[in-house]
């Protein structure tokens, strides 16, 4: 048995980008460990993770004691091989001081010498999904221990049925609605790490999807962003519009996103745990190339994405305000028919 270190400790989407990686990992070879070290806030979700068989919390930054105890944590757990899926001096800093034999991570930074196995990769240039880049590195891994590479399926994340069918009760009675309807999700919110639509916008697109399907709006809610829900409800004027804004964790709120029949947001934690489930997902991403939809494509199956973006010009390429979602509705309302058809055949 191999002990393998994984590393992903930075926002919950880059994350949730990881999990395919870490799948490949252990479809490969199931006598793998995979331990990962992430930050305490999505530590529950990496516990949660069905690849990995344990979790180490990192030092919050610039905490020179917790990092020391980081340090003597992983020491003490005599790691075979570690790959860093996200390289900075934090993370090189760790490696190097742990002395783990096998060090792979990208080679894109000064700080990849230290590093003994590296895996050139230009993420700058965009030119494939973030979680592409993931799974090179999981391959690189792969081929230089010569274990057989297994590729990974979605759903990356998924619950028992029955858990679903609970929390999807659970839901009715909180939110007073029922299953007789779509459940749509949507996620005003950004987390401080992207650009999103503006309220305006959003209220805009929710009165148009209800114009056409008779369906529930479920917004969502981080812990500092329920007033913006609040606020877009307030502007959409719609009984069917709703708030979920009280869930208990990650994982509970993981549980509900099951339960989406479609998941609306900007480039966000959210949009990429909606896709771990195979949720159908629309998305509203920035036209500058670090922020593309190609480079942040969920995990879901293709043909379950669908991807907006502003004209691709300096002026408008980080400004969401720029699309007209007048014109978008006609495609939103046809992805959002034609997956729900396909799920319904099911």
């Amino acid at each position: 048995m191999m002990n393998v270190l994984v590393i992903r400790n930075d926002k919950l989407g880059d994350f949730m980008l990881a999990w395919p990686a870490f799948a490949m990992l252990k479809a490969s070879d199931p006598s793998l460990k995979l331990t990962a070290l992430v930050p305490s806030y999505t530590a529950e979700l990496a516990r949660a993770c069905p690849y990995l068989d344990d979790v180490i919390i990192d030092a919050p930054k610039n905490d020179k004691m917790a990092f020391q105890r980081v340090v003597s944590e992983i020491k003490a757990r005599q790691f075979d091989a570690m790959i860093s899926f996200f390289s900075n001096t934090h993370n090189a800093k760790l490696a190097w001081k742990c002395r783990i034999p096998y060090r792979l991570a990208p080679a894109t930074k000064w700080v990849q010498f230290f590093y003994n196995h590296r895996l050139t990769q230009r993420r700058s240039q965009s030119a494939k999904p973030e979680f592409e880049y993931n799974l090179d590195l999981a391959r690189a891994f792969l081929r230089d221990h010569k274990i057989p590479v297994v590729e990974p399926r979605t759903p990356y994340l998924s619950f028992e049925q029955s858990a679903v069918e609970i929390q999807r009760k659970f839901l009715c009675d909180q939110l007073r609605i029922d299953t007789s309807k779509k459940w749509i999700f949507l996620h005003s919110g950004s987390g401080g790490s992207a650009n999103n639509l503006s309220l305006t916008q959003y209220a805009q697109l929710i009165r148009g999807v209800l114009h056409h399907f008779d369906a529930y709006v479920i917004l969502t809610a981080g812990p500092t962003e329920s007033e913006k829900a609040h606020e877009l409800a307030e502007l959409v004027q719609d009984s069917r519009v709703v708030i979920y804004d009280k869930n208990k964790g990650l994982v509970d709120f993981a549980l509900s996103l099951a339960c989406a029949d479609v998941f609306i947001a900007g480039s966000t934690g959210p949009l990429h745990l909606s896709g771990a489930l195979n949720v159908p997902t629309i998305g509203f991403y920035p036209s500058r190339r670090s922020a593309t939809p190609l480079r942040w494509q969920p995990i879901n199956d293709a043909h379950k994405h669908l991807a907006f973006c502003p004209p691709n010009d300096k002026a408008s390429q980080t400004d969401l305000t720029q699309i007209k979602i007048e014109e978008k509705l006609e495609e939103i309302i046809g992805f959002m028919t034609k997956v729900w058809h396909a799920a319904d055949k099911e």
